[in-house]
């Protein structure tokens, strides 16, 4: 067994071991008919593995923009979770999806040093070579009792929104959660339980201690992959260092994205983008096919040129002509 069924359910498991005796069936299959050489079996795709690792009964939506990758969807989801399959959507609409979801947002949130808590609040996400600080402040909030319950009642917001970031970036290794002095231990008791019965629905392993007098929380959470820090942005080559911008293939994503949005606006025949030099180099090289993907999808010419001499990095026009 895989040290990653720990803590898992009987049904799960069952299920798990349903699927790859059929998937084994499959792959004796194959090689009975196969002329060799031939690939019998190889690591399936993204959309597979999406389908595989994330889509559970808590997801009550799963939405797709294609219809290739909603067909691939609804054909995994009936073989691994017959139950979910009719919950994946063909997503139809004229704004990109993203933009539709309001995921665009989300991301540009994801990769600030700063989010905004509903109350005025804040918390702050520091990254170090050893570990991930996550410091909690009242900012504009000043609640409207006594100065002790504005501290719980900031840090209680805090945490939910610290729990959900840590999963949004995909966070990992040693993370220390720096809230807002509590004087009482009953107070610290509240947070701490609230923040467990939180990280409780992370399906990443974590390890909580108590919560300090001084309000820090030292936590672990064990790291699968590339936090999205790592994944959408690069050293800024101005800076070196002190700061980042977005990736070539995220901004370039996000351009086509946009091109996707102006070309169902309809008008004109032609989409010109005028971008950073950088991302004009890049479509001309490890982007080349994924814009000729790109105008066979929205069915017109996308020209890029380079913008302005004043356009930052991250600036950029597309434009119907």
């Amino acid at each position: 067994m895989r040290t990653n069924a720990e803590g898992e359910g009987e049904e799960d498991l069952a299920s798990d071991v349903q699927f790859l005796g059929r998937l084994w069936a499959q792959i004796q299959e194959r090689y009975d008919q196969a002329p060799a050489p031939s690939v019998i079996h190889e690591e399936m795709d993204l959309t597979f593995r999406v389908v595989r690792d994330l889509f559970s009964p808590d997801v009550e939506e799963f939405v797709v923009d294609t219809r290739d990758a909603y067909a691939k969807c609804v054909e995994y989801a009936t073989s691994l979770v017959p139950a979910l399959a009719g919950r994946v959507k063909l997503y139809e609409g004229k704004a990109p999806i993203f933009e539709a979801m309001g995921i665009e947002k989300e991301i540009e949130k994801a990769l600030r040093r700063r989010v905004w808590l509903r109350s005025g609040g804040y918390i702050v996400i520091d990254h170090t070579e050893a570990l991930v600080s996550i410091d909690v402040n009242t900012g504009k909030y000043v609640g409207k009792r006594d100065f002790e319950q504005t501290v719980l009642n900031i840090n209680m917001e805090a945490v939910g929104e610290i729990v959900r970031q840590i999963r949004l970036r995909d966070l990992g290794g040693i993370i220390i959660l720096d809230f807002i002095d509590m004087e009482r231990e009953e107070h610290r008791q509240q947070v701490y339980k609230a923040l467990r019965r939180a990280l409780a629905e992370d399906k990443a392993r974590t390890n909580v201690l108590e919560i300090s007098e001084l309000g820090l929380v030292e936590m672990t959470r064990k790291r699968v992959r590339q936090d999205l820090r790592s994944l959408f942005a690069t050293q800024c080559p101005t800076c070196k260092g002190s700061g980042t911008v977005k990736s070539d293939a995220a901004l370039a994503a996000e351009i086509a994205r946009k091109v996707h949005g102006v070309a169902a606006e309809g008008g004109g025949r032609d989409l010109l983008v005028r971008a950073h030099a950088d991302l004009v180099r890049y479509f001309e090289a490890e982007g080349r096919e994924g814009l000729e993907q790109l105008q066979s999808l929205v069915g017109r010419k996308v020209l890029i040129q380079v913008g302005g001499p004043g356009q930052s990095r991250e600036e950029y026009d597309v434009v119907a002509r």
